[in-house]
């Protein structure tokens, strides 16, 4: 989708240039990492971004990850540390933007999303947000569609966002400190309402875009219903998003069986 509408940089509402930065954690993502830098240059182009930095996070890969990534045009850190929390915030301490947009790997950046995330950033009024998600592929199970919708819908009702796609002022994100470096899943969770507790002190919204972010479909075709319900529950007991080896389902890639 290209924007139509100019947005309030563009027409003098804020100070020009305005620097925005891309983060993409990755682990062994040299298959899709390259689309989703290409993404984010598309829709950048599509909003008529004509400044901005792409930082991708070689979260210790043993792939050519990030051969691929800077193939793409990104400009690579490394996280040797394997937890998605270290490099989400690695990848922020080394941008330079005032706005921060974190996208996984295994998503795609649209026009459409990019131009509600800019024009939320440059209301002043949000600190914050994300948008819903939609897994990629017509082949996905009722159980994964249904979790998708109920997803969407705890994080339009509680404003929270996925990981997939997440952005803040970079202001915000250096005074709550950022993602949890003690959890191994969950860390977008309480950076959001980290972050909409600091916004509210200041009177800045946490919004959540009525815009979608595809993202890969593979951890459904790659776990059972079984093992997905699992590692949920795992997780969820106190203290094991502490541990890495009970965040499987973030962390392990097999075939579902």
């Amino acid at each position: 989708m290209v924007c139509k509408r100019p947005l309030a940089w563009q027409v003098g509402l804020v100070p020009e240039p305005v620097q925005v930065s891309f983060l993409v954690p990755a682990f062994n993502e040299e298959i899709l990492v390259g689309r989703a830098v290409r993404s984010i240059r598309q829709a950048a182009a599509e909003c008529g971004l004509e400044v901005f930095e792409i930082l991708v996070c070689d979260n210790a890969s043993t792939d050519a990850t990030a051969d691929v990534a800077r193939a793409a045009g990104a400009r690579v850190v490394l996280e040797p540390h394997r937890q998605i929390a270290r490099a989400r915030n690695a990848a922020a301490a080394s941008s330079s933007g005032a706005w921060l947009v974190w996208l996984d790997a295994d998503a795609i950046l649209t026009g459409d999303v990019l131009e509600g995330t800019l024009e939320a950033l440059a209301s002043g009024v949000v600190c914050g947000g994300g948008a819903r998600v939609e897994l990629e592929g017509e082949e996905l199970t009722l159980p994964a569609r249904c979790v998708v919708r109920m997803w969407n819908g705890i994080s339009r009702t509680f404003r929270l966002a996925a990981g997939s796609y997440f952005f803040a002022l970079r202001e915000g994100w250096e005074a709550t400190g950022g993602f949890n470096e003690e959890v191994y899943a969950g860390e977008e969770l309480g950076f959001s309402t980290a972050l909409r507790r600091w916004g509210r002190a200041r009177g800045l919204a946490f919004r959540v875009l009525d815009r979608i972010v595809p993202s890969s479909a593979r951890k459904v075709h790659s776990f059972t219903a079984w093992q997905v319900v699992r590692q949920l529950a795992v997780c969820a007991w106190p203290g094991n998003r502490a541990r890495r080896d009970r965040c499987g389902f973030w962390y392990e890639r097999h075939s579902a069986s």
